[in-house]
């Protein structure tokens, strides 16, 4: 009998089950809760790997695009894989974004004003910018994603 990598859900029940590529047990084979806290949603716009992104309706279907404070898209999560622009997204809610580079171990990290990216100084807060803590870098590439509250210029 072959083994499977993930799940399509009832029609593969009772088969042996796979590591994937990556040597993990995908997501789609655990019950709900257990797992990443992760979400699907489509992509408006091109996304690079690690980039910390933002949930928006288009006409009632969950989209994502980069997150930035310079526009009062505040970061839902993030993705550790690159999307094409119309394509669909896995968007992380929660746990360590491990697509980043040149971080500073220990340092804690605020929203960008840079579609996508992170800086160790939050932006000013005026015009049509908001404030938002990510969490601290845990490794010159990773953070542990805790966002903060949205504070946002009035």
């Amino acid at each position: 009998m072959e083994a499977i990598a993930s799940s399509a859900g009832v029609a593969d029940a009772f088969k042996i089950i796979a590591t994937g590529s990556d040597g993990l047990i995908s997501s789609s084979l655990m019950p709900t809760g257990i797992g990443a806290d992760t979400r699907t949603a489509i992509a408006f716009e091109a996304i690079g790997a690690g980039d910390w992104v933002n949930f928006f309706d288009v006409a009632g279907v969950l989209n994502v695009r980069g997150a930035d404070a310079d526009n009062n898209r505040p970061a839902n999560g993030f993705v550790l894989a690159s999307v094409a622009a119309a394509a669909t997204a896995l968007v992380f809610k929660s746990g360590t974004n491990t697509g980043k580079s040149g971080l500073t171990i220990g340092a804690y990290y605020y929203l960008s004003t840079t579609t996508g990216s992170q800086s160790t100084s939050a932006p000013a807060l005026s015009g049509n910018n908001l404030i938002q803590g990510l969490g601290y870098a845990v490794s010159a590439t990773a953070i542990a994603f805790q966002p903060a509250p949205v504070i946002i210029a009035v």
